[in-house]
C-alpha cells in the first residue's frame, strides 16, 4: 500500500518522497492511520518489520499541529532496552523530520557516556529517546519533566523486561501523567508484555504481523568446513573474491574480534572491531560508518547480534560459533531482513563440527556443506 493512502500530511509525504520512500509495510500500513487518531496500540512484530517508521511518521504529523512545549517538557517518550537502538530510533526522526515546517527537535538519552551533555541537549526538546536507568537520573536532576507528555512509546518491551528494567519502567509510569496516548511494540507477545499491556494501554489497537515464512528463508546460507590454520586465509579469500562490502563477522571474544580485524586491515581489507570493551563513543562511531557504507568490515562479539538494525545488511560471517544455538539465529538475522534476502556463511573448523550439528538440528535447517580448504587452495 503506498503511503499516500495513509492519511499523513503532505509535508511527511513530501519527506518520504525525497527518501525514495513508497510503498508501506504491512505494519505501518495497519499502525498509521490508528496512531494518527492518537488511539493505543499494540504491536506485534519482528525486528526488520519496520515498526520504527511506523510510529515515528504519526508522531511527527501529530506535533506539526500542537502547540509549542515548555522547555524540558517533552511531548514523546520512546522507551528503549539499549543505547545502540535509542541512537537508531533518533536517527530516524531526525531523518523525517529534517524538511518539516515546524522545527521538532529530538534528542537520545543512556547511559555509559557523560551525563552533563544529555542534560544540556534536552532543552528544547519535543522528543526524547530513553533506556530508563538514564532517564530517571535526568528526571531526578531536574533536566527533563514528564509530567506532560503526550504519547509514550515502549520499543521491543519483551527485550525490556528481559533485561531486568520492570522496575525502572514501573518508577517511569507512575511519574507519567494519565491521559497520554501509548503504544507498546514487541517481538513476542509473553506474559510479562501482556501485564504491561493491560497496566498501560486503553482500548488499544492491537496489530499483529505474521510472517509469510520463515525469515531464515530470506537467508542463504553456507558452511565452510576448515582447517583451523585456514580459517583466517579463508575469511579474507570470501571477503575479496565475491568482493564483499557491508560485512558483519562474529567472533567469540572481544580479544579475537581485535585480532581478526588487525589481520583483515593487514592485508588491505578496511575492518574495525567493535565490542564491550570499546567506549560507547567509539562504538555509535564505527556504528555510523558501517551503516552508511564507509567502513566495509565491522568484526563484532554477540554484543551486536541484537542491537544492530541495518535494513539492507547483504553479509554476516561466523567466524566462530556462539555457545547458544539461539544466539546464531539472532546473528544470521541481522541479514535477509524486511523481505530482502542476504548471506550468512559460518567457518566451521573440525572441532566446531558437532556443535554445528547441533545449532542446525535447533533451528531446523541444514546448511549447505562447502570444503573450505579446497576453496582455499584453488584460487
Amino acid at each position: 500500500m503506498s503511503f499516500l493512502q495513509l492519511g499523513l500530511p503532505q509535508s511527511i509525504l513530501n519527506i518520504l518522497s525525497k527518501l525514495n520512500f513508497s510503498e508501506a509495510y504491512p505494519i505501518q500500513k495497519e499502525a498509521i492511520p490508528v496512531l494518527l487518531k492518537k488511539q493505543d496500540l499494540l504491536g506485534i512484530a519482528k525486528t526488520g518489520s519496520g515498526k520504527t517508521a511506523s510510529y515515528v511518521l504519526p508522531i511527527l504529523s501529530n506535533l506539526q499541529d500542537s502547540k509549542e512545549a515548555k522547555n524540558r517538557h517533552a511531548k514523546a517518550l520512546v522507551l528503549v532496552p539499549t543505547r545502540e537502538l535509542a541512537v537508531q530510533v533518533e536517527a530516524v526522526f531526525k531523518s523525517f523530520s529534517i524538511d518539516l515546517e515546524k522545527r521538532i527537535k529530538t534528542v537520545a538519552v543512556f547511559g555509559g557516556v557523560a551525563i552533563n551533555p544529555q542534560m544540556q541537549a534536552l532543552q528544547g526538546a519535543e522528543i526524547v529517546i530513553a533506556t530508563p536507568g538514564r532517564l530517571i537520573e535526568l528526571e531526578e536532576a531536574n533536566a527533563i519533566n514528564i509530567s506532560e507528555i503526550e504519547t509514550l512509546v515502549l520499543d521491543e518491551a519483551d527485550k525490556m523486561l528481559n533485561l531486568g528494567f520492570k522496575d525502572e519502567m514501573d518508577q517511569i509510569f507512575s511519574r507519567l501523567p494519565k491521559k497520554r496516548q501509548n503504544l507498546l511494540f514487541s517481538a513476542t507477545l509473553s506474559p510479562e508484555v501482556q501485564k504491561v499491556e493491560k497496566l498501560l494501554l486503553h482500548n488499544p489497537q492491537i496489530i499483529k504481523i505474521d510472517e509469510d515464512k520463515d525469515p531464515l528463508d530470506l537467508i542463504q546460507q553456507l558452511a565452510y568446513y576448515v582447517d583451523d590454520e585456514n580459517k583466517g586465509p579463508l575469511l579474507r579469500h570470501l571477503i575479496e573474491s565475491k568482493d564483499m562490502h557491508q560485512v558483519l563477522v562474529f567472533t567469540a571474544s572481544a580479544k579475537r574480534a581485535d585480532w581478526v580485524a588487525n589481520k583483515l586491515r593487514a592485508n588491505g581489507i578496511d575492518a574495525r572491531p567493535i565490542h564491550s570493551k570499546k567506549s560507547q563513543g567509539a562504538r555509535m562511531d564505527l556504528l555510523t560508518k558501517f551503516k552508511y557504507k564507509h567502513l566495509r568490515v565491522l568484526v563484532s562479539t554477540d554484543l551486536l547480534a541484537r542491537g544492530i538494525d541495518i535494513e539492507f545488511l547483504p553479509y554476516v560471517i561466523n567466524y566462530e560459533l556462539p555457545r547458544s544455538p539461539k544466539d546464531f539465529v539472532h546473528r544470521i538475522g541481522r541479514t535477509g531482513r524486511a523481505e530482502n534476502p542476504g548471506e550468512a556463511l559460518s567457518l566451521i573448523t573440525p572441532d566446531e563440527e558437532h556443535h554445528f550439528r547441533v545449532i542446525q538440528k535447533k533451528m531446523k535447517k541444514w546448511v549447505t556443506r562447502v570444503d573450505g580448504n579446497e576453496v582455499l587452495f584453488k584460487s
